[in-house]
Parts: C-alpha cells; structure tokens; sequence
C-alpha cells in the first residue's frame, strides 16, 4: 500500500506557503505522492459544497511544487478531459513530467458539472467516447516524431509536438458508472476513486476494472487502484462513522481494510474536510490539524 497527502488546494489555508510547507514535509516522511484535484468553476447557488468554492488549478500548482521537493510524486486526480485540447494539455503535461524529473501521475476524467461544459463551449453528450479519443491523441503527441488525427472530436494536421516527455507519465482514469470502469481497464495504467465513493464496497469496482483489463488482454496485476480519501479526524468511537473518519487509529485500521479490497495507493484529502477545505475555516487551525495528521498518518 502506497500512501499520500492531500496539498491544501481549497479553501482559506491553500495558500502557496501552506503548500510548500506541506509538500517538503510529506516528502520528509516517506510519503510516495502528493495529490491536487480540479474544480473549474462554481455556479452561484450551487448545492456541491464549500470545498469546492475556492479551488487553485492543480497544473500550476503541481508545477510550483516540482520546483521545491526533490523525490516525492506529484499526482492530480482529475483533470478534466473536455475543458482543455488534447494538444494543450499533452504540451503542459510533458513539460511539468520534464520539470520534475518523471513525478508526474496524470488523473484524467470526463467531468459532471454542466455549467463548467459550457464556460469551456463543449458539449456535455458524448463524454465517453470523447474521452476515448483523448487518450489516443494524448499519448500519440507524446511518443510519435509526427502526428496527424482526424477523429471524431479532434483534428490534427501532420504535426510535431516536442520536446516529448522523458517518460510518459501515467494515466489513471475516474469515474464510478460500470461504462468508466471497464474503460479504465482498457485503457489506462489505473483507476481514481471519487470522493464520494463507497469505500466499503470498493472491491466491487476494482474487481470490474481487473475483468476489462483482463478481457482487453492486459495484465491486471499490473494496475494501480487509487483511493482519494477524504479523512475527518473526529473522535474515536463515532456512532456510524464512515470509513477515514475517526481517530487515527481507526482510519490507519480503515487504510489496512482498503489493501485487504483490493486498493494499492490511498491519499488522504482534508481538503474535503469542511471544518479545513472550507473558505470560512480558520487557515492557522487547519494547518495545525493537517499538519498533525501528517505526522501521525505517514506510512
């Protein structure tokens, strides 16, 4: 079991100090990767959250980080495939894998929130099989000298893109509808769990994922399944708690029941913590409580 931290990217203490602070202290500890997440937009009025209020872009911020730390991985679970071109992020991506050194694990998704579909003048139909596409031009900018594509959703004339990335980074897919999961087993080098996930019953899904790998003709050994988890440190004993909520003991029990289902890498997000990823939260106190949990979480 691989285990990571969550950079402060939401709410009041995602500042760039807290950020680096934490980075360079995860990668003290052994941490194997530090993870960032995507919310373009928030709709005035909408239900999702505070934790999604006030969201730094995950590139930027991955990219600021690659600069202070040396080891430690750099993750983003997701970006959002629709609301960049294909070319664009192939560009951003190989440059941030150059600049820190191959760290770089890419989460991509298909995106839910309509109103970010049409800040970004996509259409919200037909996700998936534009996904699809995507992963083909994506990886062909990284690897072939000359590419030309005329797809369904993207053209390209006869094209270089260089410089390449010195290793193609990752590609791990979300999602949680069946369709997602046997297309993450097809396609990619893993599977991100969303935060909402049923994390009791996330053998179900893993199992899925390893039976489209294994239809596709790959092996499904070799398949990374990372869980974002969303950790609430609250006391021991809670009545109903769910898992990753509780005193330490009780979710180092819970990272140890997540390896037994199946899971090879956990991270643990406060950010989806509303008393810390919150705007209103005060930013010294989330730091004290992230910063504690840092400590006595690492592997």
């Amino acid at each position: 079991m691989r285990i990571g931290f969550a950079i402060p990217v939401s709410g009041s203490w995602a500042t760039p100090g807290n950020m680096v602070r934490i980075a360079r202290r995860a990668e003290e500890l052994g941490y194997h990767e530090v993870w960032t997440f995507q919310r373009l937009l928030y709709p005035q009025g909408h239900s999702m959250g505070p934790v999604y209020r006030s969201v730094h872009d995950p590139v930027v911020t991955l990219a600021y980080l690659a600069g202070v730390t040396e080891t430690v991985r750099l993750g983003v679970a997701v970006l959002n495939m629709p609301f960049a071109s294909p070319a664009l992020l192939a560009k951003q991506l190989a440059s941030l894998q150059a600049v820190s050194g191959g760290r770089l694990d890419v989460g991509l998704g298909l995106g839910w929130l309509r109103e970010e579909f049409a800040a970004s003048g996509v259409p919200f139909d037909r996700r998936g099989r534009r996904g699809e596409e995507y992963i083909h031009v994506l990886r062909r900018l990284w690897s072939e000298e000359t590419v030309e594509h005329r797809g369904e959703f993207y053209q390209l004339p006869p094209v270089h893109q260089d410089p390449k990335p010195p290793t193609q980074p990752p590609i791990l897919l979300g999602g949680s509808a069946e369709i997602a999961l046997r297309r993450a087993g097809r396609l990619a080098d893993g599977w991100i769990s969303a935060s909402q996930e049923d994390l009791g019953r996330i053998d179900e899904k893993i199992y899925i994922v390893k039976e489209a790998a294994r239809a596709a003709g790959r092996d499904p050994e070799t398949l990374r399944f990372v869980t974002r988890g969303p950790t609430r440190i609250r006391p021991a004993g809670t009545a109903g708690r769910a898992p990753l909520t509780g005193s330490f003991e009780e979710i180092r029990q819970d990272v140890t029941m997540l390896e037994a289902r199946g899971v090879t890498d956990v991270f643990h997000d406060l950010n989806f913590d509303p008393e810390i990823g919150s705007p209103d939260a005060d930013p010294e106190e989330s730091m004290r409580r992230a910063e504690a949990a840092l400590e006595t979480l690492a592997p």
